[in-house]
């Protein structure tokens, strides 16, 4: 197996911070983290003549954690990686943590590489801007790449401010070649190109309040800086597509009201580039059925609406949109989970399945199952060009 540029990059960062930290014996420190086996097999052929339809991978992500200072500062490193049998852009390394945390009684202190998540809907996170979405990973938008950021909060009685200097930009991740869940033209993240003279250097930067009251949550944030989502543009040829990252402003608003089994969530952006400005937004409910049939069960109900203005249905695959699921907790010994939804295209006869279930064995050990299967007969829609992906994913991970 060939690791690309990047991985090998991301490998020896990881291996340097290993051999630092297991070299300084009189450090006190935790490891954490997991090693996992992946096999998806997808259902179709691909129209594409190189993808196949099985695929086996290995993921190793660790986590080092140390704290000093009676707790007030603390370091967490976690790095990740995945090697694939068929996709080279599948295979990459990554740093999602490298973070120096300082705290204090009403303010805290982020130096590094982070994650952050903004966002309380199921079907999608729209006000989640800060890291840019790992793809290759999942289309789902959940994983992450860490991003350099500082990051100063204060915690007050009137909420938490949350103020972020991003100085780094990470581009998006995109299939391969042999990888699947890709159009008919493979994306060539090599040859990426931006609105500003900055390029990745475009110093970023964004701000958000929340707060709870009572029983809601709150959140107000804005977002300037490149864009990450980008443009996809083909080339002179017409056998590849080109990225482009624009410029933009993001204002965005997160909601949640929580009445015993009643959660009513809530997220809308309005978002604005030097090509587009466009409204969205996602909300809807979750009703739990606790302890149905006299047994530890809890069932949820969901169901959310997802609207997008904009007039190009391949830039917004949700634009016109109901999601229907359930939740089911079993509140085993085995943390046993099941999520199944469904969306479904009001405007037309678009529609994805997602399924993902996972259960713990023993005390280290734990399966997970995932299937996404897509429906589209529209030529100019976001999910035509991966109809033919329809896949499940059986995933074995160890725990240490």
């Amino acid at each position: 197996m060939i690791l690309n540029d990047s991985a090998k990059s991301g490998l020896k960062v990881a291996c340097i911070i290993t051999l630092i930290l297991f070299s300084q014996t009189t450090l006190s420190y935790e490891l954490s983290g997991y090693i996992a086996a992946e096999y998806r097999f997808f259902q179709h052929e691909s129209p594409s003549a190189e993808p196949g339809r099985h695929d086996t991978s290995i993921v190793l992500a660790p986590e080092f954690y140390y704290q000093w200072d009676d707790g007030q500062q603390s370091l967490i490193i976690s790095p990740f990686l995945r090697v694939d049998s068929d996709d080279d852009e599948r295979t990459h390394a990554d740093l999602r943590e490298l973070q120096w945390l300082i705290t204090d009684d009403d303010w805290e202190l982020r130096l590094g590489i982070a994650k952050v998540f903004w966002g309380v809907t199921e079907s999608q996170h729209l006000v989640d801007v800060i890291n840019q979405t790992d793809f290759v990973e999942n289309n789902d938008t959940e994983d992450k790449l860490g991003q350099p950021m500082i990051n100063l909060s204060l915690f007050k009685e009137w909420g938490t401010l949350d103020v972020f200097v991003l100085p780094y930009f990470r581009e998006r991740t995109f299939a391969g070649e042999q990888g699947r869940l890709r159009g008919p033209l493979v994306v060539d993240t090599d040859a990426a190109s931006y609105e500003s003279s900055a390029g990745r250097q475009h110093i970023d930067a964004a701000i958000r309040w929340s707060h709870s009251i009572d029983d809601w949550d709150l959140g107000v944030s804005h977002f300037y800086g490149t864009n990450r989502e980008p443009l996809l543009r083909p080339n002179a040829t017409f056998d590849k597509l080109l990225p482009f990252y624009e410029i933009m402003h993001q204002t965005g608003v997160d909601i949640q009201y929580t009445d015993e089994s009643w959660l009513w969530k809530l997220e809308t952006i309005r978002r604005e580039t030097s090509s587009d400005t466009f409204l969205a937004l996602t909300g809807g409910v979750e009703y739990t059925f606790f302890g149905v049939f006299d047994t530890d069960i809890d069932v949820g109900l969901i169901a959310e609406y997802l609207f997008d203005d904009r007039d190009n249905a391949a830039l917004a695959p949700f634009e016109d949109d109901i999601l229907m699921g359930t939740r089911i907790t079993w509140n085993d010994v085995q943390s046993t989970e099941l999520l199944v939804g469904a969306i479904h295209d009001l405007s037309s006869e678009n529609m994805s399945w997602n399924i993902e279930g996972s259960r713990r064995i023993g005390d280290r050990w734990k399966v997970s199952l995932e299937g996404r299967f897509f429906g589209s007969k529209q030529p100019q829609g976001a999910l035509f060009a991966i109809r033919d992906d329809d896949y499940v994913q059986l995933e074995l991970a160890r725990y240490f």
